[in-house]
């Protein structure tokens, strides 16, 4: 009897260390909440419906999240962009149980992810390890999008920031898209950031995932993505089909290349090189315990730990950098 309740003492310390627990609380509703009016406006003057396909990118330097959905062209547009909280770890992977470390990575997310009865008020689940990350040997669990501000390996947003988001993708998985995308980086992509990171020994990872972020940058459609070779592969038809083995080398494709990302792309790597060149000060900020929107961390240098947990429990915090600009497809986010 004893040593039963060791080992559940041992389960629960396991979860409570791999992540943001996200155990079943009462459902109170919190799940089944429309989207909000003022969202509904926004979207009808994006030329978006409810239940169209959605999409959800997170920036941990900038500590963004961007939710955008397809308009009427049927390319995806920004909707809005929120500010996170907390996240917790410094950029980079996630690689082990209990290292604290918030993941970056292509995610697909289905309606079993979702949580409305999470002790975190409101959460989905990244689905963390991914196949790829699986096969790397990663481990981890419970690796969430939620409210409360609090993080141990998650994104957390305010309450309030959560309960606009989770209608939105709750309503596009109803309306039919199997499951969405999300894209975790772990700063915007630009020549300018990869220059300053360019000696972190995750650049090569990074550059990796530059590849589908440049996809989405260009064309405004969620990349498609595959894993061989040890790494993501983006819009790729591979001769003989889907390979298996995330591990093994990548199979013969089917160049499809487009000319437009392959010319962002090159054109990033020369205006890298140029910086670097020019002597660009290599002086990444550090985030080794985490980090969290300026606006929030505004709001606790001012007030306290006390007075932020309970501001940003329930309200919204707005983010001041102009990223509509970016719902326009031809208005480049650099």
């Amino acid at each position: 009897m004893l040593n039963a309740a060791k080992a559940a003492i041992l389960v629960m310390l396991a979860a409570l260390l791999s992540g943001c627990v996200s155990s079943d609380y009462a459902d109170d509703g919190r799940g089944s909440k429309p989207i909000p009016a003022k969202l509904l406006a926004a979207m009808s003057e994006k030329s978006m419906s409810p239940s169209a396909p959605v999409l959800v990118r997170i920036f941990k330097q900038e500590s963004e999240l961007e939710v955008w959905k397809t308009d009427r062209t049927g390319r995806y547009a920004l909707l809005k962009t929120y500010p996170i909280c907390r996240w917790s770890g410094t950029l980079g992977p996630k690689r082990k149980q209990g290292d604290r470390q918030a993941p970056e990575g292509f995610y697909d997310v289905h309606v079993g992810l979702l949580n409305p009865r999470s002790q975190y008020h409101l959460a989905f689940n990244l689905g963390f390890p991914n196949r790829l990350e699986r096969a790397l040997g990663y481990t981890g669990s419970a690796l969430m999008v939620h409210g409360a501000c609090s993080s141990s390996g998650c994104y957390a947003l305010t309450d309030e920031g959560v309960e606009e988001i989770y209608p939105v993708v709750r309503e596009a998985l109803k309306g039919g898209q199997r499951s969405f995308q999300v894209q975790v980086f772990p700063f915007r992509m630009t020549p300018a950031n990869m220059a300053k990171h360019r000696d972190n020994p995750n650049f090569a990872f990074w550059s990796n995932l530059k590849r589908g972020y440049d996809i989405f940058h260009v064309t405004r459609r969620a990349p498609k993505v595959s894993m061989c070779g040890g790494r993501y592969v983006f819009d790729k038809e591979f001769v003989g089909g889907e390979p298996k083995d995330p591990l093994a080398a990548c199979p013969p494709t089917v160049d499809k290349a487009d000319p437009a990302v392959a010319s962002k792309a090159e054109a990033d790597r020369l205006a890298m090189q140029s910086l670097i060149s020019n002597g660009l000060a290599l002086n990444p900020p550090s985030y080794s315990d985490g980090g969290m929107h300026l606006a929030f961390r505004r709001l606790l240098e001012r007030d306290g730990e006390a007075a932020l947990s309970r501001r940003t429990s329930k309200s919204s915090v707005p983010v001041s950098r102009p990223s509509d600009a970016l719902a326009d497809p031809h208005v480049p986010e650099e």
